[in-house]
């Protein structure tokens, strides 16, 4: 048989896990995320109420309520700063805010599953969770008018509300509580769930370096 002199040329492709995370990181990113679904259902990050802590822990958790509101608001903006660039009908201008707000951590959860990286994939789930639980706030808030006041807002200046906008182009305005709750629902599910999955990622017997 012929020996070929050229297969140096041509190496195949490493079919290694190597680029995987180790079960040892996998069960490090557990815990957090498992401490983190506790933390943010006690300190939601569109609160601010004012909790009975020492000032180093409202030090602290003032800051992860800035990081969430400022990284959502960006997505959130950049979303209605296509409609900008682009032309687009004013309903979908109002609505690509929140489209680009869940579709920004769906985009990054399955990237990583087509990678093979399924602790990644549950963990842009759980911010999928966490966006759509915003957003079931931001609903909530629809009959309190055309105009988001500006505390209340990720640009801090008066705002035109989207969901009342959206909600009542719809007809579906005095629904706003039982869409709100269903989207609350949903984002839990996706918490909790991502972080059940993690867990069976983590612990279980299958491939995986250790």
């Amino acid at each position: 048989m012929k020996k070929n002199n050229f297969r140096y040329l041509f190496p195949k492709k490493k079919t290694s896990n190597s680029h995987l995370p180790s079960k040892n990181a996998k069960k490090v990113v557990w815990i957090v995320f498992t401490l983190f679904l506790f933390l943010y259902i006690e300190y939601k990050p569109y609160t601010h109420t004012s909790h009975n802590i020492t000032s180093i822990s409202q030090y602290i958790f003032t800051i992860y309520q800035f990081i969430i509101n400022q990284t959502l608001g960006i997505v959130h903006e950049g979303g209605h700063g296509v409609c900008y660039i682009l032309p687009c009908p004013k309903f979908m201008m109002v609505s690509m805010g929140t489209l680009f707000q869940l579709l920004f951590p769906l985009g990054i959860a399955y990237y990583y599953k087509r990678k093979g990286n399924l602790i990644v994939f549950y963990v842009g789930l759980f911010i999928l969770g966490i966006s759509l639980d915003y957003t079931a706030w931001y609903m909530s808030t629809a009959h309190e008018g055309a105009l988001l006041p500006a505390y209340k807002s990720f640009l801090g200046v008066d705002a035109l509300h989207d969901f009342h906008y959206i909600f009542s182009t719809l007809g579906v305005l005095p629904y706003e509580s039982f869409i709100s709750a269903i989207t609350r629902v949903i984002g839990y599910l996706c918490m909790i769930g991502s972080v059940i999955a993690m867990f069976f990622e983590a612990f279980s017997s299958k491939g995986g370096k250790v």
